[in-house]
């Protein structure tokens, strides 16, 4: 018997899903998920399943059956609004907070939460830094906390955020309350992680696997030579698949390249990357959300996109793992339709993720060389900002990201506090050891070439795509999904 909410009628989660979510019946293990949720205050979930397979449902609707609030941490801002407005059309009081959001609403909206109606609470992880949110968020009779795209929190992930790693210690300061965490991917080392991560014990999670098959997705991948053959085979794919598309490009030079060929050739398109201001990032958005549009973007663009009838995705170049490749794929078809997933391969897009890899994982004297400088002179560093320090710092290649990464991780380390945007950067403490380690910058090279080297193998495969990403992601496969090309 579930959690009495009322304190007197116990609540049927089926009744609940078809007056409340118009829907039927359950899909795959969402009524067993519910069910263990309810059986009580220990019995933590870990779910993995495929996009569009229902995983918010896991939470919202546990939700109304517990007696007290639940408070959801996400990363997916863009998503945020869309799924607050779908539950209060429902008749659902719930509410958000990020940076989007004005101060004065801000307030507004964690007063309604922590003493009025307000029965779900959607934050970002980088909230709880803030003291005020949590002293009051204590106050809160908390009965479950969903954590959404958990892979975030593994230093493995493919999204990783310095937040996100201390969502444990957060969710012990909130008294450890019943916990879900869902993801659409997760290796064996990165479940591993989640759980370590939230600080839960592995006998009181019970993790449960869907699966990543989707029928209704052709995958293809084939090798490109040149820019002239990836341009004629994007046309093609263009050309032959009416409806919304999205086209991903690793680097915005190539994209613009790419936007600037289409347009000779008259073929209309959005484009979005994060050059763009926030405004015109969003206005792209709107426009795909709304139309039958083409975007051509990099992987920034996605997080959050719940459009369901997106007829293809072309990878012109590769992405850096299998971890972003099936995240991306996985915005297409969520109708149930058939859609294309294609993968364009090069040999020279591997110097692209090589570089990456270099800037995602400074070395240890890079890391020596920002600590020395900011103890000199992080007053200028406040007052000229982040461009300002990366003149000082990184010389030859604008695209370089390794103080953006080092700047991230000094914060997580507890190294640094506040931030060079808002002018308020402080160091805190000294450089740990692990930091400067060499065996462990090594450890973390090698680890992400494994993930690039993971892409290669999945093009170069004759065995069926699905199968292969299946086994990737340690579950094992017993069939082919007769739907892609190798099949």
């Amino acid at each position: 018997m579930p959690f009495i909410a009322s304190g007197k009628t116990p609540l049927n989660p089926l009744e609940i899903l078809k007056s409340r979510f118009k829907h039927t019946a359950f899909q795959g293990d969402q009524e067993k998920i519910i069910n263990r949720l309810l059986s009580g205050k220990d019995h933590h979930c870990l779910v993995l399943m495929p996009t569009g397979g229902g995983k918010s449902l896991c939470y919202q609707l546990t939700a109304l059956c517990l007696p007290g609030k639940t408070l959801v941490i996400s990363p997916l801002i863009s998503l945020m609004k869309d799924q607050v407005d779908a539950l209060r059309k429902k008749g659902i009081e719930a509410s958000f907070i990020n940076s989007t959001v004005s101060k004065g609403d801000r307030e507004k909206r964690l007063e309604e939460f922590v003493y009025g109606k307000t029965k779900i609470f959607y934050v970002t992880p980088e909230r709880f830094k803030k003291a005020e949110f949590m002293e009051k968020v204590k106050r809160v009779e908390l009965s479950l906390l969903a954590v959404d795209e958990a892979h975030c929190i593994s230093a493995w992930g493919n999204d990783f955020r310095p937040d996100f790693s201390r969502i444990g210690e957060y969710r012990k300061s909130l008294g450890n309350p019943l916990t879900i965490a869902l993801t659409a991917t997760a290796t064996v080392d990165v479940q591993e992680d989640i759980l370590r991560v939230l600080q839960l014990d592995e006998s009181s999670v019970k993790t449960f696997n869907q699966g990543i098959q989707r029928p209704n997705l052709h995958l293809e991948a084939e090798e490109v030579v040149d820019d002239e053959m990836k341009l004629e085979r994007m046309v093609g794919i263009i050309a032959r698949i009416p409806g919304s598309g999205i086209i991903y490009f690793s680097l915005i030079k190539t994209l613009e390249t790419f936007s600037a060929l289409l347009d000779q050739l008259g073929i209309t398109h959005l484009v979005y990357h994060g050059k763009l201001d926030q405004s015109q990032r969003k206005r792209v958005q709107n426009t795909f959300m709304k139309g039958s549009e083409l975007v051509l973007a990099t992987n920034a663009f996605g997080m959050g996109i719940d459009k369901k009838d997106i007829r293809f995705i072309v990878h012109a170049e590769i992405p850096g793992s299998l971890e972003s490749y099936y995240q991306e794929i996985g915005r297409a078809g969520r109708d149930g339709q058939d859609s294309l997933c294609s993968l364009f391969y090069n040999q020279d897009d591997l110097m692209i993720h090589m570089d990456f890899i270099k800037w995602s994982n400074p070395e240890p004297s890079f890391y020596q060389k920002l600590f020395q400088f900011l103890e000199k002179e992080i007053e200028k560093a406040n007052i000229f900002g982040l461009e300002y320090l990366r003149e000082q710092l990184v010389y030859k290649n604008r695209y370089d990201f390794r103080l953006d990464t080092a700047l991230g991780l000094l914060e997580r380390h507890g190294v640094t506090s506040g931030s060079i945007d808002d002018k308020n950067l402080k160091l805190t403490a000294s450089l740990p050891e692990s930091l400067i380690d060499e065996s462990v910058h090594e450890k973390h090279i090698n680890h992400d070439r494994q993930k690039l080297l993971g892409i290669v193998n999945y093009f170069r495969t004759d065995s069926c795509r699905f199968s292969f990403l299946e086994e990737y992601f340690g579950i094992t496969s017993a069939h082919r999904c007769r739907n892609c090309d190798n099949c």
